[in-house]
Formats: C-alpha cells, sequence, structure tokens
C-alpha cells in the first residue's frame, strides 16, 4: 500500500465515472465563451483563460515529447523545444495559461522516498545499459529514464518560449497546491496520489496528455466528487483514508498491524489487489464514529500511547493544509509578489521601482536580477542566439522587452532591508515563508508543515555547520530560485548545506574513468567556495594575523554533504565535501552577483573559467570559440585535462563532439527525427551522458559567478544533440581525415581545427587508447579452448596423427578462426602442408615487460592478423573445399576426379611426406578409398611432385615468401601432377 497507490486506483477505471477523456483545449475554449456571456463588453476585451498548473516532475517524459526511441543517446533537444514550441502555441491559441512547476527542494524527510526512486532508476539505468551492449539497439520505454540535464533544459526551454516557470523551495506537493489555490487557477495537471487527496479544483492527468494532430490536447480529468461518493467516504475524512494508506510520515510498514486486522496483505504472492484494499480502509474510515484525531488512534493502533499516533496526526494535517478550507494554515509567499515595491521596504531606487520590467515572462526587478543582467548584454545574447539558429527550420523567435534601471545594491541597504523583510529564509540558511498564517482554536494535532515536527530518519550523519551568507544574497537566490531562473543546487547550498546527486546513465562497473559525479567534483567545491567566500576569509584572518589583534578570526571548514550513490555508500550517508579554493583573489559572492563595474565583469567570467579548468586566451577569441559554444569547449577541455593518469576522450571523440556543433544539421529537428542510427554504442551513450553533466555542471559555475554567460547561450540545443552525436561518432571511425568527416566542407574543417586548438591550449593532450577487447571464448556457445602449447599452438597440433584429428573433430571443440589467429610462435617460423611451405612469418616479439607466448590482437578481433603473419589458414582444421577456389597448378594436367573424396593423413616429417605423395602417384585411379570418422575429408585437393617440393624447400630456405594459390600469390611456374589424394601435414618450423 502507499498514498501513490491511490493514484493508481483512479487509473484503474474501478470507479464509473471517475475518470473520463476530455480535450484541454475544448474546456478552455468552453470557459471562455461562458465567461465572456457574463461579462459585459467592456470587461469582455480582456480574454479569460483557463489557468492550469502543471507539474513537471509528474510529466517529465510527455515535455520531451515523448517515448521516441533516442533518449538514450544523451538528448534530442532541438526536437524537444519544436515539440514544446508547438505544444505552448496550442494552448495560447486555445487560451490555457500554463505555469510550469519543477522541484527545487531538498526534502531531508523525504529522503527515503527519493532514495528509493534512485535505486529503482538504476535497475533501469543497468537494464539499459545491458539491452545497449547485447543488441545495439535503442531500449524500449518501459525503461525510459530522463536524459541528463532534461530539468535544466526544460527550465530554459519554457523561458524561451515565455512560459512561466515556478521552482518550489521547501515542500514541493504544499507549493504546487497552495499556487494554484492562491491565485484561483481552475486545475492542477500532474499524476500523484497525494494530489488527489488534496482535492483541487480540477485534477488532469499528466501521464495521459497526449497533442494530437487534429490539434486537441487529450487527457483524462478525475472527478474526485464522484470516486468519494463511490467510496462512500466524505470529504471531511478523505485526508484520514489518505493519511491510512502510508505516506513518508506514516509509513506502510507502520501500519503493517493495522492491514493485517483488515486481512489485508501488502507482501508476498497472495498480495491483495490495490482496488480491493483500497476499498476495505475506505469502508473502515466511513464506519469511524467520528473524525476526532483520538477516536481514529484508538481504533487504527488500539492505545493512544502508541509512539505511532503523533505521526498519524501529523499526516492526517498534512492532507488537511491541502486542502481547500485547510491551506491557508500552510500559505506560501506569492512568488509574484517580487513584481510589485512592497511599502515597508527601503526603496534603494525609485526610478527602478516605478520602471518595472519583464523578461521572459517573469518579473525580473530588484534583487532578483544579476548585475551582469542589463538591457546591452540582453541585446546582445538575443543577437548571437538569432546567428547561431539563423539556418533552424521553425524555431521560435525569442523578443525580450528591454529591462529598466537596474536597482544598485550594496552590502549596507542589504542589512536594512533583511531586518524589514520577515517572510524571507534568515542569515542562517533556514527559511520561514511557509507559514505566514497559524492555525487557531484547533486541536494539539500540528498546525504546521509535517516535516518540520516529523522526527529525522536515524541515520549517522555528523551535524555541520555552514558560514553565514549575506541576507542580499540569501534574498536573490531565493527569488531567483523560485522564478527558475537559476541552478536549484544554488539555493539548496546556501540554505540546507546538502544537495542530492541523482542517478546517471553510466555503467557502475566502467574501469575507463571514475564515475561522472566524481569527475565533476573538483568544480563543485570551487562552486562551494566562491557561494561562501572562502578566499575572502582566509584573507581577513590572513590580515589579523599580520597585524597582531587579539581578536581571532578562524576560518570555518566549509563542508558541503552530496548525496552520491556508489558500491561503498549506496546512499547510506552523505559525501562530506570539503570546499577548495579557487587559486586567485576571487571577489566575494556580492561583488560577483551585484558589482557593475568592468573589473567586476572580468571577474565574473574569470572564475567561471577558472572552475572549468578553461582559463586560457584562445577560449575568449569568438573566431576559435563562438560564443554559444563557450561552454562545450570549457567542458570538452575539463574532461580533457580532468587528470594526467587517466584519460577519457579519444582523437576522433573529441573530432565528433566539435563536427557535430558546427553540423547545419544540428538546428533541423526533421532531419533529426528522420535520421536513422545503424547501432547504438554503449561508449557513445557513456561519453554523451559525461558531456552532459559537465554541461549541467558549467551551468551551475555559471550561476555561482553571477551568470557571466548570458543564459541564451548556455541552451543546449545550440551545440549538442545526442543522436546526431551518435551519427558522427560512427563515421568518424571509418572517415580517413577530418575533410571527409566534415563532408568535405574545408570552411567546416578550420572551425573544428580552431576550436580543437582551443580545447587543447597550454597543455599536450595525451588522448585515450583504443581499448583491448578481451578474448571471452563464452560469447560462443558450447565453445571449449584447447589448451595451448609454448609456442602458442593447439595442443591438438602437437599430438599424433589420430589424436590431433580426433581431438579437432570433437562437437564442442571447433575453434573460430579469428580465435586461433591470435597465437603465434613469438620467435617467426613457417607453415607447411605436406612438405610444402605456404606461409611464414617473422619474429613476433610483442611488447615490453610482457611474457611471451600469447599476445592478443589490437581492436576488434573480425579480419585482424597478426602484423608478421601472412596466412595461418593451415592452423585451422581444414574444412570441406571448393575445387573451384583454388587453381591448378599444372597447365596439361587438369583436375580428373573433381567431387571425390580423398584421404588425407598428417605426418611430422618432410620424408613421410614425399614418400606419400609418390605412392598416391602409383595408386592413382585406386578405387578403395575409405573414410575413417576421424579424418579430415577434402574435395579434390591438388598433390605436388617432388619437384614441386624441392622447389619449395629451396625457395623457403632462401626466406623468401612463398607464392601459393591459398596465398593468392601467382601462378608457380612449375607443373603439378594430378589430381590424387594428398595426406597433408601440418608442421611448423620455426626459424
Amino acid at each position: 500500500m502507499g498514498i501513490q497507490d491511490f493514484q493508481t486506483f483512479l487509473d484503474s477505471n474501478c470507479v464509473a465515472g471517475g475518470a473520463v477523456t476530455v480535450d484541454l483545449l475544448k474546456i478552455a475554449r468552453q470557459v471562455i465563451q461562458r465567461q465572456r456571456n457574463r461579462l459585459n463588453k467592456a470587461q469582455s476585451l480582456q480574454s479569460p483563460l483557463l489557468r492550469l498548473v502543471l507539474d513537471a516532475e509528474c510529466c517529465l517524459d510527455r515535455l520531451y515529447g515523448g517515448y521516441f526511441s533516442d533518449w538514450a543517446c544523451g538528448g534530442q533537444w532541438n526536437r524537444m523545444l519544436q515539440f514544446l514550441a508547438i505544444l505552448i502555441q496550442a494552448t495560447e491559441l486555445s487560451g490555457v495559461d500554463l505555469v510550469v512547476f519543477f522541484n527545487g527542494c531538498n526534502e531531508a524527510p523525504r529522503r527515503s522516498e527519493w532514495i528509493q526512486q534512485q535505486l529503482q532508476m538504476r535497475n533501469k539505468v543497468n537494464n539499459v545499459l545491458k539491452h545497449i551492449a547485447t543488441k545495439g539497439t535503442p531500449p524500449p520505454k518501459i525503461w525510459w529514464t530522463p536524459p541528463v540535464c532534461l530539468r535544466t533544459s526544460l527550465r530554459m526551454a519554457l523561458r524561451h518560449l515565455k512560459v512561466s516557470v515556478m521552482c518550489s523551495m521547501d515542500d514541493h506537493h504544499q507549493e504546487v497546491i497552495a499556487y494554484c489555490r492562491e491565485n484561483n487557477f481552475n486545475g492542477l495537471v500532474a499524476d500523484d496520489g497525494e494530489y488527489a487527496a488534496f482535492d483541487p479544483p480540477r485534477y488532469f492527468s499528466s501521464e495521459q496528455l497526449k497533442l494530437t494532430y487534429k490539434g486537441s490536447l487529450d487527457t483524462k480529468e478525475y472527478l474526485m466528487s464522484e470516486v468519494n461518493k463511490s467510496l462512500g467516504v466524505s470529504a471531511e475524512r478523505s485526508c484520514i483514508l489518505a493519511a491510512l494508506l502510508g505516506n513518508y510520515i506514516l509509513t506502510e510498514q507502520e501500519l503493517t498491524d493495522f492491514y493485517k486486522r483488515l486481512n489485508i496483505n501488502i507482501t508476498g504472492p497472495n498480495k491483495t489487489n490495490i482496488d480491493q484494499s483500497i476499498k476495505i480502509i475506505a469502508a473502515f474510515v466511513k464506519d469511524l464514529p467520528s473524525i476526532c484525531k483520538d477516536v481514529v488512534a484508538q481504533k487504527v493502533f488500539g492505545s493512544l500511547t502508541d509512539p505511532r499516533c503523533s505521526k498519524l496526526y501529523q499526516s492526517v494535517q498534512y492532507y488537511i493544509n491541502g486542502t481547500k478550507e485547510g491551506f491557508l494554515h500552510y500559505k506560501t509567499s506569492k512568488p509574484n509578489k517580487a513584481c510589485k515595491p512592497e511599502a515597508k521596504k527601503p526603496v534603494v531606487n525609485k526610478q527602478s521601482s516605478a520602471e518595472t520590467a519583464v523578461i521572459d515572462g517573469n518579473c525580473t526587478m530588484g534583487t532578483s536580477r544579476f548585475a551582469s543582467e542589463t538591457a546591452e548584454s540582453e541585446r546582445e545574447s538575443l543577437d548571437a542566439y538569432n546567428q547561431a539558429t539563423a539556418n533552424a527550420k521553425a524555431a521560435p523567435q525569442i523578443v525580450i522587452e528591454p529591462p529598466g534601471l537596474q536597482s544598485q545594491v550594496d552590502g549596507d541597504n542589504a542589512k536594512t532591508e533583511d531586518d524589514q523583510h520577515a517572510a524571507e529564509p534568515t542569515v542562517n540558511g533556514t527559511h520561514n515563508n511557509l507559514l505566514s498564517s497559524s492555525s487557531s482554536g484547533s486541536s494539539s494535532s500540528a498546525t504546521s508543515p509535517s516535516h518540520v515536527t516529523t522526527e529525522q530518519p536515524k541515520t549517522s550523519e555528523k551535524p555541520i555547520s555552514i558560514p553565514t551568507t549575506v541576507p542580499e544574497v540569501m534574498r536573490t537566490a531565493s527569488e531567483r530560485h523560485q522564478k527558475g531562473l537559476m541552478s536549484p543546487h544554488i539555493y539548496q547550498i546556501l540554505a540546507t548545506g546538502e544537495i542530492k546527486l541523482p542517478v546517471l546513465l553510466e555503467d557502475e562497473n566502467n574501469c575507463e574513468f571514475p564515475s561522472i559525479h566524481v569527475i565533476y567534483r573538483p568544480v563543485r567545491q570551487m562552486v562551494y567556495a566562491i557561494l561562501f567566500n572562502l578566499h575572502h576569509q582566509i584573507f581577513m584572518a590572513t590580515k589579523n594575523k599580520e597585524k597582531g589583534d587579539h581578536e581571532k578570526i578562524e576560518v570555518p571548514d566549509i563542508v558541503i554533504k552530496e548525496w552520491i550513490w556508489s558500491k561503498t555508500n549506496p546512499y547510506q550517508s552523505p559525501e562530506l565535501i570539503k570546499a577548495e579554493q579557487i587559486g586567485w583573489g576571487v571577489p566575494t559572492i556580492q561583488r560577483l552577483w551585484f558589482g557593475t563595474g568592468i573589473e567586476d565583469k572580468r571577474r565574473r567570467l574569470r572564475g567561471f573559467l577558472t572552475c572549468m579548468k578553461s582559463d586560457t586566451s584562445l577560449m575568449l577569441n569568438i573566431s576559435y570559440v563562438p560564443q554559444h559554444l563557450l561552454v562545450m569547449s570549457c567542458v570538452l577541455r575539463y574532461i580533457m585535462s580532468f587528470s594526467d593518469k587517466i584519460k577519457i576522450l579519444r582523437r576522433q571523440e573529441l573530432d565528433a563532439f566539435i563536427v557535430q556543433a558546427f553540423s547545419p544539421d544540428l538546428m533541423n529537428p526533421q532531419y533529426l527525427q528522420d535520421l536513422q542510427l545503424p547501432l547504438v554504442t554503449f561508449r557513445g551513450v557513456q561519453l554523451a551522458t559525461l558531456f552532459m553533466a559537465g554541461v549541467e555542471t558549467a551551468l551551475l559555475a555559471n550561476d555561482a559567478c553571477g551568470a557571466p554567460i548570458p543564459w541564451l547561450m548556455c541552451c543546449p540545443w545550440l551545440f549538442f544533440d545526442g543522436k546526431l552525436f551518435h551519427h558522427t561518432l560512427a563515421r568518424a571511425a571509418v572517415a580517413k581525415n577530418l575533410l571527409e568527416l566534415c563532408g568535405g566542407h574545408i570552411d567546416r574543417v578550420v572551425k573544428v581545427e580552431r576550436m580543437r586548438k582551443a580545447i587543447t591550449e597550454g597543455f599536450n593532450p595525451v588522448y585515450a587508447r583504443p581499448p583491448q577487447p578481451p578474448i571471452t571464448p563464452n560469447i560462443i556457445p558450447g565453445f571449449r579452448p584447447l589448451p595451448l602449447t609454448s609456442n602458442g599452438l593447439p595442443v591438438s597440433c602437437a599430438l599424433n596423427d589420430n589424436q590431433s584429428r580426433a581431438r579437432i573433430n570433437r562437437p564442442g571443440n571447433i575453434l573460430p578462426r579469428e580465435l586461433i589467429r591470435r597465437s603465434v610462435p613469438s620467435r617467426g617460423g613457417q607453415l607447411e602442408i605436406a612438405g610444402v611451405v605456404v606461409g611464414q612469418w617473422g619474429a613476433n616479439y610483442g611488447q615490453p615487460g610482457r611474457i611471451q607466448g600469447h599476445q592478443p590482437l589490437q581492436g576488434h578481433l573480425r579480419g585482424r592478423f597478426p602484423p608478421q603473419l601472412q596466412i595461418v589458414d593451415a592452423l585451422v582444421p581444414l574444412p570441406r573445399l571448393n575445387a573451384r577456389m583454388f587453381q591448378s597448378r599444372g597447365g596439361n594436367n587438369s583436375i580428373a576426379t573433381r567431387g571425390k573424396k580423398t584421404q588425407m593423413k598428417a605426418t611430422s616429417k618432410k620424408k613421410s611426406a614425399v614418400k606419400k605423395n609418390q605412392e598416391n602417384d602409383t595408386k592413382k585411379d585406386s578405387k578403395n578409398r575409405d573414410n575413417t570418422d576421424d579424418e579430415v575429408n577434402a574435395d579434390a585437393f591438388s598433390k605436388l611432385s617432388v619437384k614441386d617440393v624441392n622447389a619449395k624447400e629451396k625457395t623457403a630456405g632462401s626466406n623468401q615468401q612463398t607464392d601459393s594459390v591459398v596465398n593468392g600469390g601467382s601462378k608457380p611456374q612449375e607443373k603439378g601432377q594430378g589430381d590424387a589424394s594428398l595426406n597433408a601435414s601440418q608442421t611448423v618450423k620455426e626459424n
């Protein structure tokens, strides 16, 4: 059981009329028509809308564009942008106003839920990678996982399309429903059982949201009144029903005794059906004599002294706080109030407060603006964006209204404003803006948010303390966080000192490079130092020490908790990560965010480049690195210079990243949709995940430094597409040179060369080597490898004649040619068949420091030969040969007995082989040729005369390659004898 099972119950159509299929666009037109009929002509000029709140966390796949098959390649961002543009255009034309909510909360009480979700995600990731490694095709949609950087890309795309974006701060579900009720929205689009318990004005399914070609936006509407009527539960008792289903406050395990008394089995093979379980619990709630908390607790647990009673009270109150009558007790501060100047606030700049500016649909005046976000920088970035997307097909245009004058903010004014801003976060990082009013006259049940009074889960975490933050910085981070203008990790770091890093699409057993989160940890460590002014604190402590002041200033240890999954620590406890200095005199966070001088602009950009290890001259040269490719170049340079011991990228892989960024097909979603990938490679998926995780980390560093790179220049669809990257990577593996990879366009080659030079400036690039594929015989069903002798040959070749052929032909011991070819004598030698040298090779000493003998080949096994080896086909048991494959050695002598089976016997001495040839010549017309089961048969194999053998011996003695028909050489001048049976001997002579 669980509260999410209530959503499953709604989707199962167990309640007649509980869920109906609707068209949101049609509903919007009906709402507009009804409102216009009630309003007079003057008021009808204001177009009434159907206002809906959309929880993005419930429909990430829908907003991405659906389950199209190439999501595992790293994300198709231009296609996602095209889908969102069509969706937003359809809603705007029909009169639907959307506000999209993202989860930006840390939510420590829900950490166990988040960990469980990540473990389930990890199982999906393992299945996806296994599928790609074995089949090389896109994984099925049942394993769909959000591509890396999806939430960040969605926020930027919606901002691009001028859609209102919000980000929750403390409790996601409560803030979404409170925003919906406070602003009189018509409904909620989500897919979560907790929203169903809140009984929103209208509840639509985000999972069933589909934009059709008919111009309709179909989904399901859940009629909660019909559901409660069918269950026999009144609206007042629905919160008790939701609490008894189990949630993060009162878990299912704590309700096991209650379920057993109702004959509900929640585990095992005889698990009770969800529909039946909910109906049984609903009947129990219906029969309660009273909804008083003590009566309910007595009926559920049997005693009021049970410690679970307090959790039951909190759980019920949590759902009451989301209802229409109880949401005022959990009222959040309206984010849109930031647009209006408050009367109690001192006006820093009267002109700026009067001329409010709206950028991208969000109010960004006052403290929610960075100093880098000026009118001039917005226009320049818009021009650069339009130039970069000039070849885009049907790309929506961005219109930015000129912002007003930015208010000048300093530390002194920030202190005075903080004293009069009670609803904002306090200095120590905790905030109290979720309870603007408290309930009065109620019983002793909790009226505050349930997570405030809920006991924290018992863990072995060490208590840490983070330094205080300047109030103005905290206010700016809070407002930008609420409006989705900044990475959510910034506010989480400043407020709570911890972040949660989700599971990525990476192989946990990857030995080529460490975990992706570990790779970008140095960047985050420098971000922590910037946010908490580590350099300034060390500077002040050193200065006071030199002056000899008695007041000793201690430099605090800045330690941030990072929740990262690993084999040794699967989310059991957070990793304590210490901040690291950036390496130069970085200014304080106030100067980085609010400084307006020229030097402040330079320091902002230098701080970002230092975090990404990209503080070089060519990186800022737009002729080498265009502005919209700066983030990409910094990420690739960081990967290339990550460690001297660990090399990640290969030369062709680096070229593939750069070439696809300059490809004109990058801005063509239709071409990318029609593009077919012959193979989805395992390494390509890993590299795409690594790169996009680097992009998200780079955006975190950019926000921490005051956004020196405009957000328009950070959009991923300007420089990357996962499907095009895989296509380019496959071409790079077979292309002869960079010109061929660029399609013969020399101008594109110049751009790629320049950008590569900027990426590798200042260090000698050492690329990763292609891995040596392990020779695993288990890939061949029923294969059992033969033991090898000291010279690398199978043991069967060193046995006597009958044992050799019997062992080779035994079922299960047939060696593939690719596996046998890997073993050749290290000192060189020659190969003879029937006394004739048909192949020879030089010495193969292998690599220094390696044991002589078995030397695996480099690269793929198929079609590879050792460098000195001309032919090793004789090492393989001779198959049934077709005489047409070979040329006759004699001009007058032709094959006489074609198609007849001949007997072949292998000997180890040349003299015996010659003697056998002579005897077979005299018995040319013999018909008594018996075939035994342990002999290798061949069709009409050419015979060689003694003269031919002697001639071949002389040729072999001079260490010259023999021209053999088997070797594919030219015809020899000697004339062979007629066809008869040969006894072929396979011997190896070592030079």
